[in-house]
């Protein structure tokens, strides 16, 4: 299976290639371009994306990951799907992080505490990005990809199930993966089941 990505920033990468490493690790990862990099209106953005992912590279299934930043991410995630071209919909996954990634990685304060060896309180604010680029050691040159990744990847089952029950957004964009792999050769964690 061919995946193709369009994200904003490196922790969004790092996150995505986590999921892809715990729960369809056969899969390929192609890169789009970063979104709002290209200087054009949203729409053709999109589309340019997905003529390059869907058409051009054979992706079996374009995931986007964009922050809301303090804007409603139901309705900033609305409003980006209804400019993807109709016929790439079915194919598209579009997760829309409440604030930014880093509130999803610190859904779980306590998980993030225990890797990172700092207090858990550090990441309980509602905007915990600093606290997380700080713990994790996060610099302009080092965006610390690989270690990110490792978090997502090897999270417990627990710390996903507290994700979802912590962040609707969070929620939906699982639930649209879930959607995805039973038609893909994906294995993903049923989160809504206890014995998983």
């Amino acid at each position: 299976m061919r995946i193709g990505y369009a994200v904003q920033g490196s922790t969004d990468r790092a996150f995505l290639r986590g999921l892809k490493e715990r729960w369809c690790a056969n899969a390929e990862m192609i890169e789009g371009a970063f979104r709002g990099s290209t200087g054009l209106s949203l729409r053709r953005e999109l589309a340019r994306i997905c003529d390059d992912l869907f058409w051009q590279k054979a992706c079996d299934v374009i995931v986007f990951l964009s922050d809301a930043d303090v804007a409603d991410w139901r309705t900033v995630q609305r409003r980006e799907v209804e400019k993807l071209p109709d016929e790439i919909r079915p194919f598209a996954v579009y997760g829309m992080a409440d604030r930014n990634t880093e509130c999803w990685l610190c859904a779980d304060p306590h998980y993030i505490s225990e890797k990172t060896e700092r207090a858990f309180e550090d990441f309980t604010a509602d905007d915990p990005k600093g606290a997380f680029q700080s713990a994790m050691r996060i610099s302009r040159d080092d965006k610390r990809e690989s270690e990110i990744a490792a978090l997502v990847r090897d999270a417990y089952v627990g710390v996903l199930r507290r994700w979802i029950q912590t962040s609707r957004s969070f929620e939906d964009f699982y639930d649209q993966l879930w959607t995805v792999s039973r038609q893909r050769e994906c294995d993903i964690d049923n989160l809504r089941e206890s014995g998983s």
